[in-house]
């Protein structure tokens, strides 16, 4: 069983940051944690891919992220981490961390991440 605790939402003013952590606890053998990455769904909306990391380090950002948000990962932890600047009130959502293991997907329960104009 696979179990992923997400920390690092709240509220924050227009140009802030704020960092996202996900960890992934449970029966896991790091070598088959494929990639990683993070969604995020705002009121009324799909739930949309914000970032993901391969297992080797590639990067693949949504366009409206590019250049603000920055996701990395943690192998020795088993953590996957999304740093968030410039942030605008349109990246207000609930983020979700997502992992795939052994080709299965796993997510987070959310973190809310507030953004005031």
């Amino acid at each position: 069983q696979v179990q992923l605790v997400e920390s690092g939402g709240g509220l924050v003013q227009a140009g802030g940051s704020l960092r996202l952590s996900c960890a992934a606890s449970g029966t896991i053998f790091r070598i088959n944690i494929n990639a990683m990455g993070w969604f995020r769904q705002a009121p009324g909306k799909r739930r949309e891919l914000v970032a993901t990391i391969t297992t080797g380090g590639a990067t693949h950002y949504a366009d409206s992220v590019k250049g603000r948000f920055t996701v990395s990962r943690d192998n020795a932890k088993n953590t996957v981490y999304l740093q968030m600047n410039s942030l605008k009130p349109e990246d207000t959502a609930v983020y979700y961390c997502n992992i795939d293991y052994r080709n299965t997907g796993y997510w987070g329960q959310g973190t809310q991440v507030t953004v005031s104009s």
